[in-house]
């Protein structure tokens, strides 16, 4: 039976962009064993998929840290039983552990990233404004490198049998992710919180509330502690009870960050608010809707890929020049 292995780290939504192609591969090839190697926190997004797709965690701030971790890791995963490598993620760490495999002369295939036309789309000048491949087909090409084609055919995680709070009939519920790790991609929180102000006010419906970081906690306890019907997110089953939650949610209200992956992987529509990146560089959400997306036609925009670039305006008015009507009519078709 051959053997593959899959390799991406980081980050949270990148990772999520893999699970349709992975599970496309494992339904595809059901002989071929699936290893997904990636960081523990990425666990549950694996643990719905076909039997042949097994995920093994890398402990790269622990025992698989640095250049002597990395060979460490090579051993614990018994490298040599794969037959084939994808990876898609091509940064120094899978650069060594794919140099290693093609020593030993494993099938070694990886992603391209489209570095040049990224690039020409989010120059400040001459902009080339062409949709990008998207991470999807990326991925799919590495795959197809490697002989293994596949047809895009996954539709959602299934959640329907997780244990956890369960909507009642006639509610509304609205997941708002406000937060991203950089401020080209985050709405202000002053006007994000005049959106939850307005759809707490709407009867039978209830505001989740999704964020990680510590002070990300701290802001979203601040709003549910001020307006009803809004709670957070959190539950303590983790990613996938927060996955089983987002099953559950009418529309999800996200910026361009990973809870937008997460809410599309389970099936739930997504209204995306998008700043100084845009759908166009290939990584919006699976079965998204171009529709759905939030977003003013300003010549600066997109400035970059990830949003990591500060305003060349100064004034991010590609954020703060989005209305809460406009988001409110995005997610209207979507409500009770």
């Amino acid at each position: 039976m051959k053997q593959i292995l899959v390799i991406r780290f980081s980050a949270l939504g990148d990772i999520a962009m893999t699970v349709p192609v992975v599970y496309d591969l494992a339904t595809q090839y059901p002989d071929l064993e699936i290893t997904m190697l990636s960081r523990e926190m990425a666990r549950p997004l694996f643990e719905r998929l076909p039997k042949n797709v097994h995920f093994v965690a890398a402990d790269l701030k622990g025992r698989h840290k640095g250049l002597f971790g990395l060979n460490r890791l090579l051993r614990d995963i018994h490298f040599r039983e794969f037959d084939y490598i994808a990876d898609l993620h091509d940064v120094l760490r899978t650069q060594w552990l794919r140099f290693v495999c093609h020593l030993f002369r494993k099938k070694v295939a990886i992603i391209d990233k489209g570095r040049k036309g990224k690039k020409a789309l989010t120059r400040q000048n001459d902009k080339v404004f062409v949709q990008q491949a998207t991470s999807f087909e990326r991925y799919a090409k590495v795959l197809e490198q490697l002989g293994l084609p596949t047809k895009p055919q996954f539709t959602k995680l299934d959640y329907s049998s997780f244990c956890g709070t369960q909507k009642t009939t006639g509610e509304s519920w609205i997941g708002i992710a406000p937060f991203a790790k950089h401020e080209a991609k985050v709405y202000p929180l002053e006007k994000m919180e005049e959106v939850i102000k307005a759809l707490s006010e709407r009867e039978n419906t209830t505001l989740f509330l999704f964020g990680g970081g510590e002070e990300e906690k701290r802001r979203i306890a601040e709003l549910c502690a001020k307006y009803p019907n809004v709670q957070p997110s959190k539950s303590q089953q983790g990613l996938a009870g927060e996955l089983a939650l987002m099953s559950q949610l009418d529309v999800m209200l996200s910026m361009d960050s990973a809870n937008m992956h997460l809410a599309s992987l389970v099936g739930t529509p997504v209204v995306s608010v998008w700043g100084g990146t845009h759908p166009f560089a290939g990584f919006l959400g699976w079965n998204q809707k171009a529709e759905d997306c939030i977003q003013l036609d300003l010549p600066c925009r997109p400035c970059s890929v990830y949003g990591n670039k500060p305003c060349l305006r100064g004034d991010y008015a590609c954020m703060n020049r989005i209305t809460l009507e406009q988001i409110i009519e995005k997610l209207s078709p979507y409500l009770q």
